[in-house]
């Protein structure tokens, strides 16, 4: 496992960002298989399952806020830690990670528990799908603490540039999935047929296995032993950097998720055909993830590589990174949108068999498709500020987009003015202009590289290699010693 920046030369070359973006790209279409499958099998029970898959996989996500926002703050916090070659700051990183990942997965399962029927009423839950949806929200609960471990898990691997074992991960995941999808969701191969529930069970099921997977490779890569673990007074010392970048990126991911369930409750409450365009927009964003979840991939390269360049202190790699990655990201999914173009009718046909439902999802498609390019733009960008520590600038052009633009527009154009979801997609489209374009204003106008570790650690060092942060590093003695 390497633990020194690569040259200059080839952490921006086109081959380096290739060489980690294909494997994460690879790993989001599987992550694209499982939601696909879900929302295809609960299509086949029936239109209620369907539209409780998507309001409860909408609502996992901001039950996992805690847990992206540490695996976000770890990717920055150990791919500084690696780039800068301080190897014993990175594991010890690692092994805190860890601990606050289990810690919080326990405790919001125990709180999503004690206010099940309250955040369902939230949600504006249609009285005919809500015993299904209170049933997938059980479930989903229980798995919780082992869905933090593997988000926290996939992270730290990234984070070394070890891609290959996240993919792995998923790959595994999205084999389970679809088996127990199947199999107990519609009785296939032999297996009994338990309806919604078996959907359920397969996401349970395969997210234990992702996990179970993920343990054994920290094992055997020596990442998951004793000396992992930090001592508490180096933790609390390690600790300010990691909320420092976990808590905006945290409060980002909770407002923009707390934003889709408002934007599921202003769907679930229009005035007229409120069920179908609930379920064709569940069934039109599993289409949509086909381009919206490769976004991902160069978000998560590009928080590797930047963290790497500052965490060896060099700016200007990192800023010629995340230009190069902009322009293939968005390069790329724009071509591969208007290839998709000519296909969403029978996509969406064949992931909603109930015409009306179709319907919506084309409609959900056309307004999504056109925002491609500023959607992938704004999710890269986004990984971009990861990387370097500056998630503060993430939550504040993500929050304002999403609580500012997106919900206000979207309930006067779907509750006042058209009275049905074509104006939730407009207003979706909307927002996403106004996000990308203020990230790449930040991106070129603002100082974003000095939330990086290395500024403050390295300073009034002769390298890297002399000197870690005072804070962790010589937390037993007054000299500042290497790691």
């Amino acid at each position: 496992m390497a633990t020194n920046a690569a040259p200059e030369t080839d952490q921006a070359s086109y081959r380096n960002i290739w060489n980690l973006a294909w494997p994460q790209v690879v790993m989001m279409f599987f992550h694209f298989t499982i939601g696909f499958t879900d929302v295809w099998v609960a299509g086949q029970i029936d239109r209620g399952v369907q539209a409780a898959v998507g309001l409860i996989s909408q609502s996992l996500f901001f039950f996992l806020v805690i847990a992206v926002a540490v695996a976000n703050g770890s990717v920055a916090a150990i791919s500084q830690s690696f780039g800068a070659g301080l190897r014993r700051r990175a594991l010890r990183y690692i092994g805190l990670v860890l601990g606050i990942g289990l810690v919080c997965g326990a405790a919001i399962w125990v709180f999503g528990r004690l206010f099940k029927w309250q955040f369902l009423a939230i949600l504006q839950v249609p009285d005919e799908i809500l015993p299904v949806t209170g049933y997938f929200l059980d479930v989903f609960l229980l798995l919780l603490p082992c869905y933090y471990l593997m988000v926290v898990t996939n992270a730290v691997f990234r984070a070394q540039k070890l891609v290959l074992i996240p993919l792995a991960s998923t790959a595994i995941a999205a084999g389970v999935n679809a088996f127990t999808d199947f199999g107990f969701g519609l009785g296939w191969f032999g297996l009994p047929n338990f309806g919604f529930k078996g959907v359920a069970w397969a996401t349970f099921f395969s997210v234990t296995a992702s996990t179970v997977f993920n343990v054994c490779m920290l094992h055997r890569y020596g990442l998951l032993k004793r000396d992992t673990f930090p001592p508490l007074r180096w933790a609390r010392k390690a600790l300010p950097y990691l909320v420092k970048v976990a808590l905006p990126s945290g409060g980002m991911q909770l407002l923009w998720h707390l934003g889709y369930m408002v934007l599921f409750a202003i769907t679930a409450s229009l005035p007229f055909d409120n069920v179908n365009a609930l379920a064709g927009m569940t069934a039109g964003m599993r289409v949509e993830s086909l381009l919206f979840l490769p976004a991902f991939a160069f978000n998560m390269t590009g928080s590797i590589l930047v963290g790497n360049s500052l965490g060896a202190g060099r700016k200007d790699e990192a800023l010629r990174i995340a230009l190069r990655l902009i322009g293939i990201a968005c390069g790329s999914m724009t071509v591969v949108a208007v290839c998709m173009y000519p296909f969403i009718d029978p996509l969406s046909a064949f992931l909603a068999p109930e015409p009306a439902v179709a319907r919506q999802a084309v409609n959900y498609l056309i307004y999504n498709l056109l925002s491609i390019p500023f959607t992938v733009a704004s999710m890269t960008l986004g990984g971009i500020m990861m990387g370097a520590g500056a998630t503060i600038y993430t939550f504040a052009v993500y929050s304002s987009a999403t609580w500012l633009v997106r919900l206000p527009i979207a309930y006067t154009l779907g509750h006042w003015v058209w009275q049905d979801a074509e104006g939730v997609y407009l207003a979706m489209l909307i927002s996403q202009v106004f996000q990308s374009t203020a990230m790449m204003y930040i991106l070129l106008r603002r100082d974003w590289y000095r939330f990086s570790m290395i500024k403050r650690n390295n300073k009034g060092c002769k390298a890297a290699e002399e000197c870690g942060p005072p804070p962790l590093e010589g937390a037993k003695t007054n000299v500042r010693t290497a790691v």
